[in-house]
């Protein structure tokens, strides 16, 4: 940050780029796997051998063809860092998200929040090592759209550099971005009243040990529950580590038991936008670590049951339950579009499990099996919309 602060902004350009349209992820997602080859056919037909590469990218990506999708986007990124992905004939908000390079799950899908509104999304893929002279679209306002991580980090730390004087309104100010890591938010909840978040430090592998009570572990650095572990002896400890070099870091936590009366874990999902609650799922599973694919909702008519139930009826369950936890959260980490993982401990607080704006929010679950979702998520998406037009109205009237 020392080195940053000694440097002169960039000269900031802000240019009508001519860009064409690249099918976004929640088209792909929507279609499914069995149309991978027809999908990957229509993309051939790509003019743009830039979006081309792109395109390739989200196709791989969609379905966690990881490797595939970054030979992908490096190829896209050395061409070309702006691309278009939503793209409403006549825009009522043109919205620029900065992103970095990586896998999907690195930044904010907004592809899926803007799909059917008149918003125009572009990203723009951006690093710490900017040129003097930073080229970038035309825009209303701007979204950073990196989640926090190790790598993303460093960009966050420039963005706060580059953001204070932009001229056009900021979502989401990085620094604030940072607030998500593991650690900052345990530090930063640990004593709000209303919130529970386990006890969470960073711990070198020659530096774990298992002293006769269980805590979950997983490696600095992964996502999406990879090698995400509960160990309950030392045996079992030795065996993980077993698998890791010895300078591996790895984020210890308490366990909290959060299992239901009817031996089930559950778990919401929750964007704040605005500071305000909207759910987005409720996962039942049977194992502690609990995400909705693993949970096979799909499978279970009683599951979906209670999940309709919990959504249709959130502001007035779960929401109005934890109201004051959740104006607590946004007061503490103060972002304007966050995404939650939570629950509930036995004595009714708000467990929160992650939080990060990174985290993925749809509506592209098949509607008859689950009617009640898009309903839902338009709220959210509404609320998004309104969100960008009040900080825009606000930021011409300063």
């Amino acid at each position: 940050m020392t080195q940053m602060t000694e440097c002169a902004l960039p000269n900031i350009i802000i240019r009508d780029l001519e860009l064409s349209p690249i099918p976004p992820t929640c088209l792909i997602r929507r279609l499914g796997p069995d149309c991978i080859p027809q999908i990957i056919e229509d993309a051939k037909s790509e003019n743009d051998i830039c979006n081309l590469f792109m395109r390739m990218f989200y196709i791989y990506g969609a379905y966690g063809l990881d490797k595939d999708a970054l030979l992908m986007q490096d190829k896209a990124l050395e061409l070309r860092k702006c691309f278009r992905i939503n793209a409403p004939k006549e825009p009522e908000i043109r919205l620029l998200s900065l992103v970095a390079a990586g896998e999907m799950t690195d930044n904010t899908p907004l592809d899926f929040v803007v799909e059917k509104t008149n918003i125009q999304l572009e990203v723009m893929y951006v690093n710490e090592k900017q040129p003097d002279i930073l080229v970038v679209p035309l825009h209303d306002i701007i979204f950073v759209g990196l989640g926090e991580s190790t790598k993303n980090n460093p960009i966050l730390d420039y963005l706060d550099f580059v953001l204070k004087k932009w001229p056009r309104p900021v979502i989401n100010y990085p620094l604030n971005v940072k607030k998500c890591g593991r650690v900052q938010l345990y530090n930063t909840l640990c004593n709000v009243d209303g919130i529970h978040i386990a006890k969470t430090k960073v711990v070198c592998s020659t530096d774990v040990f298992f002293n006769d009570e269980v805590f979950v572990i997983r490696p600095v650095g992964t996502h999406s529950g990879k090698g995400f572990q509960l160990i309950t002896s030392r045996k079992e400890l030795n065996i993980y580590l077993s698998g890791y070099h010895l300078k591996q870091e790895f984020y210890v936590s308490d366990y909290v038991d959060y299992k239901s009366s009817d031996g089930y874990f559950r778990k919401y999902r929750i964007v704040l936008i605005g500071g305000e609650p909207f759910v987005c799922h409720l996962a039942i599973s049977e194992h502690w670590v609990v995400n909705y694919i693993g949970a096979r909702m799909d499978l279970s008519e009683a599951k979906r049951n209670e999940e309709k139930l919990e959504m249709l009826d959130f502001e007035f369950r779960f929401g109005l339950k934890h109201k004051s936890a959740f104006r607590s959260f946004h007061e503490h980490i103060d972002l304007d579009y966050v995404v939650l993982d939570c629950f509930e401990t036995k004595d009714n607080k708000l467990l929160i499990f992650e939080a990060d704006p990174g985290s993925w929010i749809h509506a592209t679950d098949p509607v008859e099996l689950y009617p009640y979702k898009q309903p839902v998520m338009q709220k959210a998406f509404n609320a998004f919309t309104q969100l960008l037009k009040k900080k825009i109205e606000k930021f011409l009237e300063s």
